[in-house]
């Protein structure tokens, strides 16, 4: 069965997760540097077969778009334009950034490790989005 993959766009990085074949549980895959983002998920979409995309919509907690919004969705336009065959959607990304560092101390991550890798919260973002994105289909 097909994957999704989840995008956490950054400015600088950004993190991925991806579910299980069955599409039940969101695991963080990656954190890639934004500028090598495209380049990634081509080679990814050729190596495993993903079915769908769900990246997170950049919104300020008042529903106004944030500054991010207009890279995310210059990325998306690329992205529908050269591979149609893979759908990408957005997903409300409010909160995942609060919600991943608040996982990461209650699963213990050392202070240390939280600080000199900051990657770890993008990734953790990306697979909470996709784990709201699959229950919400349920």
């Amino acid at each position: 069965m097909p994957r999704i993959l989840s995008i956490d766009y950054g400015k600088k990085r950004t993190g991925l997760a991806v579910s299980d074949p069955l599409q039940l549980i969101a695991n963080g895959l990656k954190t890639v540097d934004t500028k090598d983002l495209f380049n990634f998920l081509c080679q990814y979409v050729q190596e495993e077969e993903v079915e769908q995309i769900v990246i997170g919509k950049p919104l300020q907690p008042n529903g106004q778009p944030s500054e991010n919004l207009a890279r995310v969705e210059n990325f998306v336009n690329r992205w529908r334009k050269f591979c149609p065959s893979v759908p990408i959607d957005y997903y409300d990304e409010r909160f995942t950034s609060v919600l991943a560092h608040r996982a990461m101390i209650e699963g213990g991550v050392k202070k240390k490790v939280r600080k000199e890798n900051k990657g770890l919260v993008d990734e953790v973002s990306a697979t909470i989005i996709l784990q709201d994105y699959m229950n919400s289909k349920r």
